[in-house]
This record gives C-alpha cells, structure tokens and sequence, in this order.
C-alpha cells in the first residue's frame, strides 16, 4: 500500500479500504460481516498488505461495530 493511509472512522471506511483489494463481503447478517471482515484484514496484514497502524486502527473501528450491532441485536431480542 502507498505512503497515503486512509481515515478509518466507521465499517463503511473499512468496507472501501477492503475494494481497493478486490474484497467485498455480504453474508446476510451484519455480525457475520463484521467478523468476516475481520478475518480479512488479518489476511491483508499477515501478506504484508496493510501497515500494523492500518490493522489496529481497524481492527479498533471494527471491535467497536461489533459491540454496537450486540448491542442492537439484543435490544430487537427484548422486545419481541
């Protein structure tokens, strides 16, 4: 990747940082794509792909998607 690392402030960030490679990821579920997004970037990182700062600033954005959509699901569980 270019010297040029992009600001990732939300999955939709990750989502178009994940084009540039080719990747695009729908499993019908949002969970299910927050986690397969996260088994993506450690892929790009381990192949060298993505900086350690790019992963991490990531990996952060993507744990705290995570808690929101449990957070979500849970809430849409109590009510029904």
């Amino acid at each position: 990747m270019s010297d040029f690392e992009p600001e990732l402030r939300n999955y939709y960030d990750i989502e178009q940082l994940l084009k540039q490679f080719g990747i695009y990821i729908y499993l019908g579920k949002r969970l299910w794509d927050l986690e397969m997004t996260g088994v993506e970037l450690q892929n790009l990182h381990q192949s060298g792909l993505i900086t350690d700062h790019l992963y991490a600033r990531a990996k952060i954005v993507l744990r705290h998607e995570h808690e929101e959509e449990l957070k979500r699901t849970q809430k849409s569980d109590k009510m029904v």
